[in-house]
């Protein structure tokens, strides 16, 4: 993700010395016409060049997550600090050319539109955080379900006959249809069913299928009991 924030920050410096040079070296059409470089115009000046490091700052707060769904929502920041550096760009621009413009409004204009701005910004980085918060937390409560299906998917290929592999898609089928969603309440059966799952793989490697029906007879009734639980606390 870093590398292509330094990507980002190549056209970022390209655009702000490009601005300057516009800025500072170009006349305008009307050769009578001098800049003055007054308050007026350095306020706006400033308020721009934060409007700058503000795309920047927001660019790489984007850039440096780890992963492709957090940088997803982190776009919308970039987007928000454009619209800020676009406006504010144009604005300022026309106090910059407007002779004896009184640099009080100048300066109330570009704080109110860098403030709405900045509220923006706040509002996407929080909803963001909420939303990944959110599906960090998914992802947990489904982990015993997912890591349950691949240990039971993982142990049909170990059956060394058809009557245990037939108990194994028993065991493999009640995980896969178990409701996904998991509860701190639910902790202790859980770990009876991971406890009765390592079981479970002992006696389908001794190959015992009287063992083997005993323990997937149990299992299922363990698995049973958690979706009603499951049920109850929903």
């Amino acid at each position: 993700m870093i590398k292509n924030f330094k990507f980002y920050m190549l056209i970022w410096i390209i655009l702000l010395v490009a601005w300057c040079c516009i800025v500072f070296l170009v006349r305008p059409i009307n050769q009578n016409y001098v800049i003055r470089y007054d308050i007026r115009f350095w306020t706006s000046f400033i308020f721009i060049l934060c409007a700058y490091i503000g795309n920047l700052m927001c660019a790489y707060f984007a850039f440096k997550a780890e992963n492709f769904n957090k940088l997803f929502l982190n776009l919308p920041l970039i987007t928000v600090s454009w619209s800020l550096l676009i406006t504010m760009i144009v604005v300022g621009s026309i106090f910059m050319l407007i002779p004896d413009f009184p640099a009080w409004v100048t300066a109330i204009i570009c704080i109110l539109i860098f403030a709405i701005n900045v509220i923006l910004v706040v509002n996407g980085i929080w909803a963001a955080n909420i939303v990944n918060e959110t599906n960090n937390k998914t992802k947990s409560q489904t982990s015993f379900i997912k890591n349950m299906i691949v240990t039971a998917e993982n142990i049909l290929d170990k059956a060394k006959s058809d009557e245990v592999k037939n108990e194994c898609k028993k065991v493999y089928g009640a995980f896969r249809y178990s409701d996904p969603m998991s509860n701190e309440n639910l902790v202790n059966i859980e770990n009876e069913i991971d406890k009765k799952l390592s079981d479970f793989v002992t006696v389908i490697y001794e190959n015992d299928i009287q063992k083997v029906k005993k323990i997937t007879n149990e299992l299922l009734v363990l698995i049973n009991k958690r979706n009603i639980d499951c049920k109850l606390l929903k």
